[in-house]
């Protein structure tokens, strides 16, 4: 269906990948996989277009459709929800325009005999035939349609998009999508800022409506329940598995032992080649038997073993003061935007080494209240931050507040004070940071570098009350594990705002659930909370 020929990349004479070869068809549902920075990203933006490799070939059918949605969005704040949901028609409203406007010129023109005039005729033909073989559609309708699935409200369509969250305006570029019903859609780490009702929804989409689709994700459950293939990029190659994401970590956990055990008993092969050439070197009578040796061992290919990204991100939390018995008391609070009412009269109480989580869907609240307790915002009812609590706060879009002109060893060296300063290269390291990548600048890093740095920003300050809204977006799956150990082991109190079950189970103790305008208070884990309440997931607890 679609063809990836050979495609080579190089950055600054290094190698990302070379000769990758691949088909994509039309049913798969395919996971690229690799550790951060193995060039993941680069590789969907050639089948996108968007990059040129630097030698090779992306090849497709004619009039083949490639629906792209990037990791970070880039969406114009000029219209309102339904005139950019409308976009996606933008090729057929050009086509039925360019149609009316030849038939115009045909209408006026008398050269008939004229090689322009038959181009006219012939371009009328070709385009009329793409036109009318699509089935009567009625765009407003079916766009009005999508936008309500996806949870959007009437009153919405005519809203500016510049007033919705990122999670919003992932829907309305995944509406576009579905309305334009590509050939092959790209995904790009699609469920970061999204909330669990729209990820519950991209899931039915891609499984039951979608061709052929390749997505890049860190989120286990998603990519186990959508794809049939994987594709991993390592040391500039890839190796295709037509098996989901759970299998194919199995065998390429079997693949690595065999290559290991083929690498060892070549590396012994070569030591006693090694050990005879040294041996007889010089003997004549053995002369002809070590050059022999001698070409052999200049023949040899030698065995690679893949890498195993087995860098550990030794997360720990610095010691603090010791807070008050009650970091946060919130009595009867209130917040509305006008006639819009967030929530009314929620109270909660914190204990000093609670861990709780903020659930629900987007809108009904959780960002809302964290703002309140960061007097951000203005509230009716009463909040008390207690004795000595010292806050940390790492929000969703903590990663694009960094300084893309620094690199990354001047972001730190800026803001460490004291002892620390001699050992950022040692903290740069424990984050996966060294060698020449100290140097990059901010602006080439992947979104889960960015993320990691942020992450060091925060640790920089002892702090004994952490708020983290949506840390894990854009880390890989190994580095949500070796955070969530670290945050088991803090000894402050933690509000995680997350729809990440597997993250939150084993870490919170308490769960407060947002919804309906209010705010209710559950004394279990995850696991109970979602038991009790007779669901499977988090993504039932965000439907409406």
């Amino acid at each position: 269906m679609i063809s990836i020929d050979a495609l080579s990349v190089q950055f600054g004479g290094t190698n990302l990948f070379s000769g990758v070869s691949f088909v994509i068809n039309e049913t798969d549902k395919i996971a690229l996989m690799g550790k951060n920075g193995a060039g993941k990203s680069t590789l969907l933006k050639i089948i996108a277009g968007q990059y040129k490799p630097s030698s090779g070939s992306v090849s497709a059918p004619k009039d083949f459709v490639i629906a792209y949605l990037p990791q970070h969005l880039l969406t114009h704040d000029n219209c309102t929800v339904f005139e950019e949901t409308s976009k996606a028609f933008a090729s057929v409203f050009e086509m039925k325009n360019e149609i009316e406007a030849l038939n115009k010129q045909l209408e006026t023109r008398t050269d008939y005999e004229s090689e322009e005039y038959s181009k006219i005729i012939e371009r009328v033909s070709d385009l009329g035939e793409k036109f009318y073989s699509q089935a009567e559609v009625n765009y407003e309708a079916e766009v009005e349609k999508v936008l309500k699935g996806l949870g959007f409200l009437r009153e919405d369509f005519t809203r500016p998009t510049s007033e919705f969250s990122g999670g919003w305006r992932m829907r309305i570029e995944l509406a576009k999508i579905l309305l334009q019903k590509p050939d092959l859609i790209l995904l790009d780490e699609p469920t970061n800022h999204m909330d669990i009702e729209s990820i519950q929804w991209l899931e039915d989409f891609l499984i039951n409506s979608a061709k052929a689709v390749v997505v890049i994700s860190h989120d286990r459950a998603f990519v186990d329940n959508i794809t049939n293939r994987t594709i991993e990029v390592t040391m500039g190659r890839i190796y295709d598995y037509k098996v989901n994401y759970t299998r194919y970590l199995e065998l390429r956990k079997e693949r690595r032992e065999q290559q290991q055990k083929q690498y060892e008993e070549q590396q012994r092969m070569i030591a006693d080649i090694q050990q005879f050439i040294d041996r007889f070197k010089g003997t004549y009578s053995k002369t002809l038997q070590v050059q022999s040796r001698v070409k052999t061992l200049e023949k040899i290919e030698l065995i690679q073993v893949d890498e195993v990204d087995s860098s550990a991100l030794r997360l720990k939390f610095p010691p603090s003061l010791r807070s008050g018995n009650y970091p946060l008391i919130v009595k009867e609070l209130s917040k509305k935007y006008g006639d819009h009412v967030v929530f009314n009269d929620a109270s909660l109480t914190i204990e000093r080494g609670q861990k709780v989580a903020f659930v629900g869907r987007n809108g009904e609240g959780k960002s809302t209240l964290v703002k309140a307790v960061l007097g951000e915002i203005d509230f009716d009812g009463s909040l008390e931050i207690g004795h000595n609590a010292q806050v940390g706060y790492f929000a969703q879009n903590q990663a694009s507040l960094l300084d893309e002109s620094l690199s990354v060893y001047e972001t730190i060296d800026r803001i460490a004070v004291g002892d620390i300063r001699s050992k950022i290269k040692d903290m740069l390291g424990a984050f996966m940071f060294s060698g020449d990548d100290i140097h990059k600048k901010v602006k080439a890093l992947s979104g889960g570098e960015k993320t990691r740095l942020a992450m060091i920003k925060l640790l920089l300050e002892p702090v004994n009350f952490l708020i983290l809204d949506e840390p894990t977006n854009h880390l890989d799956m190994k580095t949500k594990d070796i955070i969530k150990d670290a945050l088991k082991d803090f000894d402050g109190t933690l509000i995680l705002v997350s729809h990440d079950r597997d993250f939150l189970d084993g870490l919170i103790t308490k769960v407060y659930e947002f919804g309906n305008k209010r705010v209710k208070e559950h004394f279990e884990d995850i696991n109970g909370f979602l038991a009790r309440k007779k669901m499977e997931n988090l993504k039932e607890i965000e439907k409406k």
